[in-house]
């Protein structure tokens, strides 16, 4: 017959204890595989470390420091102190409840016998919880934890398989998918080798070097043997190869520096062609060339694209910025004569500078303005029409943010004239050799025809800024014709319908909002969002594009962009935001005067006495809300309370201070009148029931709370604001 389980007292959970058998050891992982492309390597080192992590904690593997490093034929991961087991866990399940477990003799029903079944545990040893709906069963099951060495065995090949890249290859009958293809592994928790395999590869102790400083003949094919990190970093490097990608950059600097300096020049510091360097090469060795001083006479940007885009070269300038006819390039070996390589990378390099030279002269035999009608046999995107016709809006909206912005006569005309030839460029050789120049070379280009130093200076600028990062244009007229052409950007790919979805961005329309969100900020711009927005749907209309969605949606998207700006530039309350940005009607969006706004409501919440005084706003708006009162006649003849007089002064006078102080742009002073009303809606609320039963003295009351709910509308929706406690 069975038994009722015995009843037991709640317990709160509690580890089990450690097993004290064996310590903690370190976890020595590496990846060895065919040459990965240099973008992959950072990409698969932080997908590593953050794989590594989710698994240790989901199988409940304590561990102490954890790295990762890499090179082009290799990832590592390295982790100490990773315990020997998993930490023991208690799983704690509720059943019924015990009038359904138990029938009046007190023996198990079916539900018990079920739920301790379902559970896998004896009917016995289930225990009763009191919980506060009463009394329940309770599985409880204990785990003691695995052994690490047999949990890493099953977690490494996962580990290995989760990792993604921009592109992946099969290379072999197993099916599996990498970068490139897995040529070795090397496995160790505390100096033992892992029993684990992935892509056909079995797990071993061996490491190798590199692929021409390493070991010859077999021992290049059967690996370097090594039983910790430590022994694996010495033996790695005996055999060419830094693993650190950190202490090859600190190589890579030293090395640059110390080139440049013995011909008095300075390396130019380039970042992504840095990390391209760090992650191309096993171990850097840095070798100085030189070019044809007669190259000098082309831009530097060309010569310094040209180095960088095609061979990946560091160029070499005075402390003036002067490009010097010298660069440097990073080699993955060290000879003990590296002059025929140093020979071989000048050849090349000489090639591709007369190329660049030919495509610059050839250019320039045609002026921009001449290029224009070219740019109808470019498309910009088949819903769009042509290059020619973006252009041609780009123009319009230069135009029209040049008078809304009250700039002066020579900034106008600049701007005017940069947005007539901007994009003439794209039909040049030097740009399609090189697109990374697109408006560099157009304002060389402009410059060489003539072009005031105003123009040329904007086309140069046109697609400033980069990214979040990077530098606005310098110049009005460029900063102008930057906003024209992002705008025209996103309202046409919204006018079409063509919006980002999730993470997707194809257009990079979330970049090029937050341009427009940068420039009319940082470069003081007064532009009128809502006014451009219309007058961009109105302009595609014009060309025959028809619309599949409402200019209003690319002004929401370039809000959004701005609430981005402000969380992250000024670290502005989201709250704030929303209550300056949520519609009201009429609203011009002025992206000047939000911000500002935006940032005079954050300081003025730090206040002691904002949150109570937003606490009596909500009161009032809940209350007009509720009653969706709307009358605004206030007839001061039924006051019946001091209170009510205090605040009907209080609102005459706020109501003069104001409206007036934010279309003044003052907008603290603005809000120091809505603070200022805090002693009279207080008193207010202290001294009358607003529901009063004489339907007269009601409607004066709530039309009372409705010109101040009215009043804080002018400046934003405070309803918005989140105080804390409410």
């Amino acid at each position: 017959m069975n038994r009722a389980p015995k009843k037991k007292p709640t317990k709160s959970k509690k580890p089990a204890a450690r097993r004290g058998t064996a310590p903690a050891a370190e976890l020595l992982f590496e990846i060895g595989t065919e040459e990965l492309p240099y973008q992959f390597v950072p990409l698969a080192l932080r997908a590593l470390e953050d794989s590594a992590l989710r698994l240790f904690k989901e199988h409940r593997l304590t561990h102490g420091p954890l790295r990762t490093f890499g090179t082009p034929r290799r990832l590592v991961l390295v982790v100490e102190a990773l315990a020997a087991h998993q930490a023991a866990t208690i799983k704690e399940t509720m059943g019924p409840s015990k009038a359904v477990a138990f029938d009046a003799q007190g023996q198990p029903t079916k539900a018990a016998l079920g739920f301790a079944g379902s559970q896998g545990v004896a009917i016995g040893d289930v225990e009763i919880r009191q919980t506060p709906k009463g009394e329940y069963l309770c599985a409880v099951k204990r785990e003691a934890g695995r052994p690490t060495q047999a949990v890493l065995s099953d977690c490494l090949p996962v580990l290995i398989a989760g990792l993604s890249f921009p592109k992946s290859m099969r290379w072999n009958e197993t099916g599996m998918k990498f970068a490139r293809p897995i040529r070795w592994l090397l496995a160790l928790y505390g100096g033992k080798t892992i029993d684990c395999q992935a892509g056909g590869v079995k797990a071993g102790n061996r490491t190798r070097g590199h692929r021409f400083l390493g070991p010859t003949g077999s021992a290049q094919t059967q690996g370097i043997p090594v039983k910790d990190f430590t022994s694996y970093l010495s033996a790695l490097e005996r055999h060419g190869v830094v693993p650190d990608h950190s202490r090859r950059q600190a190589m890579i600097l030293a090395q640059l520096a110390g080139l440049a300096k013995s011909v008095r020049g300075l390396a130019h510091r380039d970042e992504d062609l840095l990390e391209q360097a760090v992650h191309t090469v096993e171990y850097p060795h840095a070798i100085l060339g030189s070019f044809n001083p007669q190259y000098l006479a082309l831009p530097k940007e060309i010569l310094m694209t040209s180095m960088k885009e095609h061979q990946g070269f560091f160029s070499l300038v005075q402390k003036d910025g002067t490009l010097l006819p010298r660069f440097i390039s990073i080699t993955n070996m060290k000879l003990a004569n590296m002059t025929v390589i140093g020979k071989g990378n000048e050849r090349v390099l000489a090639a591709r500078l007369a190329d660049a030279k030919f495509f610059f002269d050839e250019d320039r035999k045609i002026r921009l303005a001449d290029r224009v009608e070219r740019l109808k046999g470019v498309t910009f995107h088949q819903k769009l029409g042509s290059l020619y016709e973006k252009q041609r809006r780009v123009k319009h909206l230069a135009e029209r943010l040049a008078l809304m912005c009250a700039l002066d006569h020579d900034t106008r005309r600049d701007s005017a004239r940069a947005a007539e030839l901007c994009k003439a460029d794209l039909t040049t050789g030097i740009v399609g050799e090189f697109p990374i120049l697109q408006g560099i070379m157009g304002g060389e280009y402009a410059k060489h025809d003539g072009e005031s130093e105003g123009v040329s200076r904007a086309i140069a600028e046109q697609y400033l800024p980069p990214s979040m990062e990077g530098a606005i244009p310098k110049t009005v007229a460029g900063q102008v014709l930057s906003l024209a052409d992002r705008l025209d950007t996103v309202c046409s790919f919204f006018h079409v319908g063509l919006v980002p979805s999730g993470s997707e961005d194809p257009f990079a329309l979330r970049r090029n909002a937050l341009a427009i969100v940068r420039i009319a900020l940082e470069g003081q711009l007064p532009l009128n969002l809502s006014e451009l927005a219309s007058h961009a749907a109105e302009l595609l209309t014009a060309t025959g594009c028809k619309p599949a969605a409402s200019s209003n949606d690319a002004v929401s998207f370039i809000l959004e962009r701005l609430r981005y700006y402000g969380r992250t530039v000024d670290g502005l309350r989201d709250d704030v935001m929303q209550t300056v940005l949520k519609p009201a009607p009429g609203s011009r969006w002025n992206l000047l005067a939000l911000y500002a706004k935006m940032k005079a409501l954050q300081t003025i919440t730090t206040r002691a006495e904002f949150d109570p005084l937003i606490i009596g706003f909500k009161r009032a708006h809940r209350i007009v809300e509720k009653e969706q009162w709307a009358q605004e006649d206030i007839e001061p003849t039924r006051f019946q309370h001091p209170s009510e007089v205090e605040l009907y002064k209080a609102l005459d006078a706020a109501r003069l201070q104001t409206p007036f102080a934010i279309e003044q742009g003052d907008y603290a002073k603005a809000l120091d009148s809505l603070v200022a009303l805090k002693p009279a809606i207080d008193g207010f609320f202290e001294g009358v029931m607003v529901n009063a039963e004489d339907e007269a003295l009601r409607a004066n009351r709530l039309s009372l709370l409705y010109a101040v709910d009215r009043l804080f509308l002018t400046f934003g929706d405070f309803s918005q604001i989140v105080v804390q406690g409410t």
